[in-house]
């Protein structure tokens, strides 16, 4: 895949990938920060018996109370501020009165835009006791991310970070799901590449400095099919098996990456 200077159309999607300027990267880290926040916020409200609709309400108002506007309210028509996904739910889960319960996991999505910049993160919440095999496929997704984000290097390419992610989950049996990936972000939402999150090393366009996108692994307990609901963006496991995902907006550095959505309050992987 071609690249092109981000200036030609920086509100426009592309073929071809975006590289951005070195001043690209403040727009980014501010935008990536207040998304961070939004989800260090939450994690003292995620507990039994909250409701998906008011924990979504908390951040519409932390965003904008901030100097930021929810990125995904009035999203091709979506009505909330955040995708909360909990159980098998794989993404895209309408917030609503629906309660969480003691044992659920949860991942919250959010994405913020400062002065036209995305900040697109998510990451997963236990809400109170959990088990120990959602507690494996939790710590799995994020070694998975992990895995994926050591390889963004210049040189490198996109199959890599899918390579890397697939080791990681295979390794423990668990399935990734394929009808989902990351992709470019800037001013742009939903940008050029398509992320993978399995691949072969060596495949796929290379790494440059300046790129900007996502990586956000869904790992399942189960098989990797998955459905789509009738409301048009709730995604479920075909098999109902457990799914987690975590999710970080990054930019390719001349020395590797940058992680513009890390956690200001080291919160970002939940501790149990």
């Amino acid at each position: 895949m071609e690249t092109i200077d981000a200036l030609s159309d920086p509100y426009v999607r592309t073929r071809a990938i975006k590289l951005h300027r070195p001043e690209d990267f403040e727009g980014m880290r501010a935008a990536g920060r207040l998304a961070a926040e939004c989800l260090d916020m939450l994690t003292e409200h995620v507990t039994p018996g909250v409701s998906t609709g008011y924990l979504d309400d908390l951040a519409r108002e932390f965003i904008l109370d901030n100097g930021g506007q929810p990125a995904c309210l009035g999203y091709k028509g979506y009505t909330r501020t955040t995708c909360i996904s909990p159980n098998h739910v794989v993404c895209h889960g309408i917030p609503g009165d629906k309660a969480l319960k003691d044992g659920d996991i949860a991942n919250i999505d959010v994405t913020v835009i400062v002065d036209g910049w995305h900040g697109d993160t998510s990451r997963m919440y236990p809400v109170g006791q959990i088990n120990a095999r959602a507690r494996r496929l939790v710590e799995t997704t994020y070694d998975a991310l992990e895995a994926g984000l050591k390889m963004v290097k210049p040189g490198n390419t996109f199959g890599d970070i899918g390579w890397a992610i697939q080791q990681v989950a295979e390794k423990n049996r668990m399935s990734i799901v394929q009808d989902f990936c990351g992709h470019g972000v800037g001013r742009v939402f939903h940008d050029n590449p398509n992320v993978l999150h399995f691949g072969r090393r060596g495949q796929g366009a290379e790494l440059k400095p300046g790129m900007f996108f996502t990586v956000e692994p869904m790992l399942n307990l189960g098989k990797s099919h998955v459905k789509v609901l009738s409301d048009g963006w709730t995604a479920v496991t075909r098999d109902k098996s457990l799914s987690a995902q975590c999710e970080h907006s990054v930019g390719v550095t001349e020395g590797g990456v940058e992680i513009f959505t890390a956690s200001p309050a080291g919160m970002f992987r939940p501790k149990f």
